[in-house]
């Protein structure tokens, strides 16, 4: 078993409120470590959770730097901000908030989950900075404005290859039901909001990982396993061609939650039908490229 790297995970300094749909709080660093160990995996990203659109408890940058500071063995960071931050307009200087994380550790910034359009002129100014700061950036993306967390996108994910061409410095970690079902031309408004099962024809996304160098692929939660696991062959001829863009991930957040890509990937790899190259590459070196450049 190769040594992973999680670019994805949730965690909270204090496990007080209750996440209501399955009464659990936010994972403990210690619980955190402890599944780390069990699945043969070195450190993590927190992702700081600071948009009320998703967090039932919201997360400063400076609780995810502190976490860092206290357990550097298990934790990297991503910092965070709101496209409202500051004067809630489009010519807002993010770059002052970026510079002064990255100085102070940031690796990136996400999970970006404020429910906005894309290319609305405030996300629009954010994105300009992160890639004049060279910060990656990890998105969730949603098929709506209300009922849904995440930066919204229709089918077809059109405005987020206008974001993709407009800013060809600002690397883009894609993330969520809605990015990854888009792997396959079975794709509907339906289907991309849950986890398509089956067969996969190349669909939307494989024409944006070919055209646009700057578009990295998260492979955390149920999501991202569930677009290179539903179909091996597929799955494999996938990472293969985007080895060099691809992370693994988990997406923890509560204690209870459980993932099978690492698993997979390990068996996967084994098994003798994802090269070496390949495994490694997903399963850390990528991420050590990123986080410890």
């Amino acid at each position: 078993m190769f040594k992973k790297i999680d670019i994805h995970v949730h965690t909270r300094m204090v496990q007080m409120l209750m996440r209501p749909r399955n009464n659990e709080p936010y994972a403990s660093p210690e619980q955190i470590r402890e599944k780390y160990d069990a699945w043969g995996i070195e450190k993590g990203v927190i992702m700081t959770g600071i948009a009320p659109e998703c967090g039932f408890h919201i997360q400063s940058n400076e609780e995810s730097y502190l976490l860092a500071q206290q357990y550097p063995e298990t934790f990297y960071w991503f910092c965070n901000l709101h496209p409202t931050m500051g004067n809630n307009a489009p010519d807002t200087n993010f770059s002052y908030w970026l510079k002064y994380y990255k100085e102070h550790g940031a690796k990136g910034v996400g999970e970006v989950t404020f429910n906005y359009y894309i290319d609305d002129p405030l996300v629009d100014n954010l994105f300009y900075h992160c890639a004049e700061c060279d910060m990656p950036v990890t998105i969730h993306l949603a098929p709506q404005v209300g009922g849904y967390y995440g930066i919204v996108d229709d089918l077809g994910l059109p405005r987020l290859e206008s974001l993709l061409d407009k800013y060809p410095k600002l690397r883009i970690l894609g993330h969520s039901q809605l990015f990854w079902s888009e792997i396959g031309k079975d794709a509907t408004e339906e289907t991309r909001i849950g986890y398509p099962k089956g067969e996969v024809k190349p669909g939307r996304l494989v024409e944006l990982f070919e055209n646009y160098p700057n578009l990295l692929g998260d492979l955390s939660a149920g999501s991202g396993e569930n677009a290179v696991m539903r179909d091996t062959d597929f799955g494999i001829w996938f990472m293969e061609r985007f080895q060099d863009r691809l992370f693994y991930g988990t997406d923890v957040s509560a204690p209870s939650v459980e993932f099978r890509l690492g698993s997979w990937l390990d068996e996967m790899h084994a098994k003798g039908k994802l090269s070496e190259s390949a495994y490694k590459k997903i399963c850390r070196e990528n991420a050590i490229a990123m986080l410890e450049d």
